[in-house]
């Protein structure tokens, strides 16, 4: 091991997260060399690492961030932090019963009415989505949260800490009357030591001012405790937070592990310790262990420990092989296991070329992507880890092999779903400067998402116009070239990028190692055969726009067609993927949006509250675009014809029909009568034009002159009854899972009638909850709260948790409003179920 010198552990905003706690016999257990004949590791005087789940039993009020009296008096006479101890509300005394009880992750901005807060000639006071947050809004842009915990006289001795994964977004803490520290970022995780702070055998009190004032970035970013709150324990001597690291290099048929970490001693003396490796495969089993040779840690210091392993026959990560593998690593000194830690890691090769473009284990890949913003209808930002693994599946239906976290540090839950299931990442930070700030969020990523075997490359910056030509041009060399460094220190094996709407031929574009394009399709062409050797990709691409189940563009209710609408920067999926999608050279890239998302209303203002680019709308559900990249991202014979066919009252008049696939050649029949077969162009689309009548319309695909695939599109009748569908019949009773779930109206023959748009309400019994409602109307101001919500074109949905007690929850759907005939009601039933496995509580 190597000395290092101690950090400031209590000043620092490091990356906090879920571990598994590891059970004390567990380590001991899996000590290298503990055989029969030999005695295992004793336990320690202090237990082992535990990771608490702090997310339950908040309580929440207002604040107000211009008047102290509605404040509960916070800054009246500027005296708060003068003296430690003395700050009431978060004191044993003080009378919380007022607040309202709620669980994290938590945004409070989604249940703010919407407000048209724009101002004339600045459109940037639009893009957080309309809600009344910012300093013109006092009143609501300040939250307070508040929770008392009990600690056992039994922890006396260890390093406990409180963990933040991202609070949105000036937070400030105080425990026991005193402060703590702040924060002041909405992204990057924080955390603080309560160790000398804490109450031993009795209750504690932890209280958070959230001041949501200012923002990050330009769109929807959300209000409060919007991520995971954890409690962890320590032994004094323990693993540094994120310094675990595991590098694996593949080399004929086996893979050599170099594994490295930092033992901290927080304790008074010194320690002599070992570290400890066990490598688990995908099924658990064990195929690799390694110990570090023994050092010893000074009071108060710190050491480097680094060690090697050597996997044969490994199973290598990709998209359609997710393989992960285990490293158990253990901190044993004294005879016993002080701390310990899993962490997931792949074992993969990456390499981009210039000429054969980006190679997964060395075969040629594309990145099918999407840029991804981190909210969805009903939650705003505070996404339940379900609802991270949804959406997600949601792309992967489309044939999505790759996101970009745009752009932010993404959450935790995001980036372990892309590892689970199989999706590349373009993990970028917020914000792009070499300065402190931007060099701390830089580094804490890096740290905190390094062993992620989903992340291809790390994102330093997106569209810096004033760095990426003229006057901040040779700043933006500098200040680039600081952040990759940065990058190549901590992680050497990954490629720095940046997402950059220009030529990329000066300015930050010099100092990366792989060139992102944002648009301008003629750039990438260009670049190629002026820079031959530098790798490029597609940063960001497309942003089409369309509205889900409009086919005509409608300015005068903020709606635009579904067949080929796009913005003046942009380009259809059509028109981009023909581009990245067939030159050897180019990676493929990221379409700008997988999932609509608040704010940046494009391309209409006011009452439209969120933007039209998404392939999906807010709640998941597909445009018609997301069958184009079905047809062409995807591995299986696909077909998707549109529009619908219920036009009444345009009898007569011409009706495009178009139809995504990638079979041979299709015909179109309407009401029975042949308008022939057509050849489908590579990446392109057929259609025809029709003159509308009530029937039905389908379309049949042929391969190798088979019919493989038939759709139809038919006339439907007025509604009768209403269908509740769910994604999931059964979930854990945990207080955490979802059910997500689909509600349509149907006619009398059950068919969906797609421009359906009644008001439904819902009523919920048993161990559960709805936490948000959606129907993806970009132009809706419904509540995202109350227990009803319209149709728009057909669907809505209804987002249902559970609570922590296992049972049955039943889910009613009736119609609101006497406007249409008698429908029937629906009901669905969730079955909540015991978790195999219960994260441990505070």
């Amino acid at each position: 091991m190597t000395q290092v010198s101690r950090r400031n552990l209590l000043a620092s905003s490091l990356a906090a997260g879920p571990l598994l706690s590891l059970p004390l016999e567990s380590l001991a257990a899996q000590a290298p060399g503990n055989k029969g004949d030999q005695a295992a590791l004793a336990p320690a005087a202090i237990a082992p690492r535990e990771e608490l789940l702090l997310d339950f039993g908040w309580r929440f009020a207002f604040g107000h961030a211009s008047d102290p009296a509605k404040d509960f008096g916070f800054g009246m006479g500027q005296g708060d932090f003068a003296k430690t101890g003395e700050f009431k509300l978060a004191k044993s005394g003080y009378d919380d019963t007022g607040w309202r009880m709620l669980d994290l992750p938590h945004d409070w901005a989604v249940e703010l009415p919407f407000v048209n807060d724009e101002v004339v000639g600045d459109p940037s006071t639009r893009g957080h989505g309309f809600k009344p947050l910012g300093r013109r809004f006092p009143e609501t842009s300040v939250g307070w949260y508040r929770r008392t915990f009990d600690i056992p006289e039994s922890d006396k001795g260890r390093r406990i800490w409180i963990e933040f994964d991202g609070a949105l977004r000036d937070a400030i803490i105080w425990v026991n009357g005193c402060f703590v520290g702040r924060h002041d970022d909405g992204y990057s995780s924080f955390r603080f030591d309560l160790s000398d702070l804490l109450k031993y055998g009795g209750k504690n009190h932890v209280v958070v001012r959230v001041d949501a004032s200012f923002g990050d970035g330009w769109f929807y970013e959300g209000a409060g405790i919007y991520r995971h709150v954890w409690l962890t324990k320590t032994d004094p001597v323990h693993l540094g937070k994120w310094d675990s690291v595991v590098r694996a290099n593949v080399e004929q048929g086996a893979a050599t592990l170099d594994l490295a970490t930092i033992v901290e001693n927080d304790g008074v003396h010194p320690a002599n310790v070992t570290v400890d490796w066990t490598i688990l495969d995908p099924a658990g089993r064990t195929v690799a262990r390694a110990t570090s040779a023994p050092a010893s840690v000074a009071a108060g210091g710190s050491a480097e420990s680094r060690t090697s392993a050597r996997v044969t026959a490994p199973q290598l990560w990709s998209p359609e092989t997710p393989s992960l593998y285990t490293a158990i690593v253990k901190v044993a000194g004294d005879g016993a296991v002080r701390d310990g830690e899993r962490v997931s890691f792949g074992i993969r090769t990456v390499r981009f070329d210039a000429d054969k473009g980006f190679l997964l284990n060395g075969v040629p890949t594309k990145f099918q992507g999407t840029c991804n913003h981190h909210d969805h209808a009903g939650v705003g930002a505070a996404l339940p880890d379900a609802l991270q693994r949804f959406r997600l599946s949601v792309l992967q239906g489309m044939g999505c092999n790759a996101v970009r976290t745009s752009h932010n540090q993404p959450t935790p839950e995001w980036v372990e779903s892309c590892d689970r299931m199989g999706v590349m990442m373009m993990c970028e930070t917020r914000q792009m400067s070499s300065n402190e700030e931007g060099l701390r969020q830089l580094e804490l990523m890096i740290k905190r998402f390094r062993n992620a075997p989903s992340i291809m490359m790390w994102s330093i910056g997106n569209e810096e116009w004033q760095l990426q030509k003229g006057e901040l041009a040779p700043q933006g060399v500098r200040i680039a070239r600081t952040m990759v460094d940065m990058c190549h220190k901590l992680d050497p094996t990954r490629v720095a990028t940046a997402a950059v709407n220009g030529t990329n031929e000066e300015g930050l574009s010099d100092s990366l190692d792989l060139i992102g394009f944002n648009y301008n399709l003629e750039f990438p062409d260009r670049f190629h055969k002026k820079f031959p050797t530098r790798p490029v990709f597609g940063s960001e691409t497309s942003s089409a726009i369309a509205t889900r189940g409009e086919y005509v563009k409608d300015p005068s209710r903020n709606v635009v067609s579904s067949y080929d609408g796009v913005v003046p920067w942009g380009e259809t999926p059509e028109q981009w993927w023909k581009v990245y999608g067939s030159r050897e050279w180019l990676p493929g890239g990221f379409a700008w949006t997988g999932f609509d998302y608040r704010g940046e209303p494009t391309p209409y203002g006011w009452p439209s509250v969120n933007s039209q680019f998404g392939i999906v709308d807010m709640c998941g559900f597909p445009k018609d675009y997301y069958y184009y990249y079905k047809a062409w991202w995807g591995k299986k014979p696909s077909l998707h014809l549109f529009p619908h066919w219920d036009w009444a009252g345009r009898e007569g008049e011409e009706i495009p029909v178009w139809v995504y696939s990638n079979l041979d050649e299709v015909e179109l029949t309407v009401n029975g009568r042949s308008l022939g077969w057509q050849k489908v162009p590579a990446l392109g689309h057929v259609e025809w034009k029709v003159r509308y009548q009530p029937g039905v319309i389908e379309a049949r695909g042929r391969r190798n002159g088979k019919i493989v695939l038939t759709e139809r599109r038919e006339t439907t009748g007025p509604a009768r009854s209403i269908r509740l569908s769910a994604d999931r019949r059964t979930i854990d009773a945990d207080g955490q899972d979802l059910s997500m779930l689909t509600v349509e109206m149907l006619d009398a023959r059950g068919r969906p009638i797609p421009t359906a748009n009644h008001k439904i309400a819902f009523n919920i019994t048993g161990p559960g909850k709805i936490i948000g409602v959606g129907n993806g109307d970009p132009n809706c101001h419904e509540s995202d709260k109350e227990p009803r919500r319209s149709l728009f074109n057909g669907l809505a949905q209804v987002i249902v948790q559970s609570d922590r007690h296992a049972g049955r929850i039943v889910v009613e759907a009736v119609p609101e409003g006497t406007l249409f005939a008698p429908l029937l009601p629906a009901t669905i039933t969730i079955e909540t179920r015991r978790p195999a496995m219960v994260r441990p509580t505070a």
